[in-house]
């Protein structure tokens, strides 16, 4: 049944897909780099995150793949084992763990981000992708593909790239970039609702078929261009198929007693499994059709894609932001997308490489900077403003620390900030006043209702309330919509009903449980 419905929306998926196709090869090609790994792995984690996990998976528009989150962990790893066979054993140990964590019921862990932080999440995925791909656009290529972070390795941060590049403009680049952008915006805003061919043809296959002509011609000479190897997507060329299968790598078994080996694969699944639940979410969020997906199996599902991966010689494997965005934002529908375009990684890989090393960076780079407007629209701030502080402060707390970051900082500084809104909200319902009245004897009746849950973060408020109830009247504490009370408040209670006497204050309780 659930097959039937994967080759039911073919007709959206097999161009979307196309486009992740597209958005994907340079990416795994760039972490791979990053990551002081051989350029093959990234492609190798792409294939497995798209077919395997993609098959597995139970997010309709998730896409998998190589992370630029882990290329830091990746590349220390490397070196702390010792040789690339290794490092594989830990990506293979990672994924059991994943397993293991799948089955545990692991995955409720994604529940526990704010709505304002997985919002300022895509927002600042948006604005670095964009800050990140400007240069690429301009043709300065020194830093690979699919970097998050803020300093990068070169010794510049994604504002001094930017500031740099200026100085290395490459024309032939720049009219790549500017031609790809115009199609793009046209295609999205004219084209696309004058005719049901322009949807079903996405305009970011024809800008990569429209670079790749461009940069014939510049090699011909026809236009007075022409671009650098590293301005170009760069993939290993097979000579034949065994040259193509010498590419994939087994994992070191002999290294089974090393202790190293199981720190870092703890590590690895820990980091993959938080980017990949944080990823879930905020897909999930993008999802026109609002659908959730089960943490648990996804969990599962990248379990068993980084075993996999680590037993054919490939990069760990997360559920992919930048992906999924795009994925979303040219028209998958399910996750057929995300498998097809592991199999066009694959065939691609074995039959055309070359030709895919004729696609300029400046394409792919336009491609990306449209997904990265989309994640960060203008009218989304101002959304979030009309939500109040406690949205809006988390949410570009995120934005900002995601910036000057990376992705699993910038999320952790938008956490920290959302739970002082979460903790100051808590303090400030801890009760309420229901009315202040006279009794019989004359006595001012003050009547305070706690709130159904009652923590140790609510004491000082309590306490401040029940300081300011005026000498010689009454206090009526009423407990009777509590369903917990902390231990710290149910203490202050118990003294301030001794104290009261010495302000003459007669206090009253309602369903006040005395501790023993």
């Amino acid at each position: 049944m659930e097959n039937k419905s994967l080759f039911k929306e073919l007709k959206s998926d097999l161009p979307a897909s196309i486009v992740v196709f597209f958005v994907a090869l340079p990416l795994c090609l760039g972490i791979a780099l990053a990551s002081g790994a051989p350029l093959f792995s990234g492609i190798i984690a792409g294939i497995v995150g798209g077919i395997i996990v993609g098959s597995a998976s139970g997010s309709p528009l998730g896409v998998s793949g190589p992370a630029a989150g882990l290329a830091v962990i990746v590349f220390t790893a490397i070196g702390a084992l010792g040789s690339w066979p290794a490092f594989l054993l830990s990506v293979v140990v990672a994924g059991v763990l994943q397993l293991a964590m799948g089955f545990a019921r692991a995955g409720f862990i994604a529940y526990f981000f704010p709505s304002s932080v997985i919002k300022g999440m895509l927002t600042g995925i948006g604005l670095l992708i964009i800050l990140k791909q400007i240069p690429h656009a301009i043709g300065y290529d020194k830093n690979p593909e699919g970097s998050d972070e803020f300093l990068e390795a070169s010794g510049e941060n994604s504002f001094s790239a930017i500031g740099h590049a200026l100085e290395f403009i490459t024309p032939g680049a720049v009219l790549i970039a500017v031609i790809s952008l115009v199609i793009l915006i046209l295609w999205d805003t004219v084209l696309s609702k004058k005719h049901k061919i322009f949807q079903l043809l996405q305009g970011p296959i024809v800008v990569v078929l429209l670079g790749i002509l461009m940069n014939y011609l510049y090699q011909q000479g026809t236009l007075n261009f022409s671009l650098a190897k590293d301005q170009l997507v760069q993939l290993p060329v097979a000579a034949s198929l065994p040259d193509f299968l010498t590419q994939f790598t087994l994992p070191d078994f002999s290294q089974l007693s090393n202790l190293e080996v199981y720190k870092t694969a703890v590590v690895l699944a820990i980091v993959a499994s938080l980017e990949t639940l944080l990823c879930v979410e905020a897909t999930d969020k993008m999802d026109p059709y609002k659908r959730v997906t089960p943490t648990n199996r996804e969990l599962k599902a990248q379990g068993l894609g980084n075993v996999i991966s680590g037993l054919i010689g490939g990069l760990p494997i997360t559920q992919v932001i930048v992906r999924s965005s795009a994925n979303i934002a040219f028209g998958a529908k399910t996750k057929m997308s995300a498998i097809l375009h592991g199999f066009l990684l694959l065939i691609c890989a074995i039959t055309i490489a070359g030709l895919l090393n004729m696609i300029p960076l400046a394409s792919l780079a336009a491609i990306l900077i449209m997904v990265g407007y989309k994640l960060a629209k203008p009218t989304l701030f101002k959304q979030m403003y009309k939500q109040g502080w406690e949205q809006f402060v988390p949410f570009i707390a995120t934005v900002v620390a995601i910036l000057l970051t990376d992705l699993l900082r910038g999320i952790s500084i938008g956490l920290l900030v959302g739970l002082f809104f979460t903790l100051r909200h808590s303090y400030r319902n801890s009760h309420h006043m229901k009315n202040v009245t006279t009794n019989e004897d004359g006595q001012t009746v003050h009547h305070l209702v706690l709130a159904e849950e009652v923590s140790f973060f609510n004491k000082a408020n309590v306490l401040n309330v029940l300081e300011h109830i005026p000498a010689n009247s009454k206090v009526i504490i009423d407990c009777s919509n509590s369903k917990a009370i902390a231990h710290d408040v149910v203490e202050l209670i118990v003294d301030y009903k001794t104290n009261a006497k010495n302000k003459n204050i007669t206090v009253e309780t309602i369903n006040f449980k005395e501790p023993k």
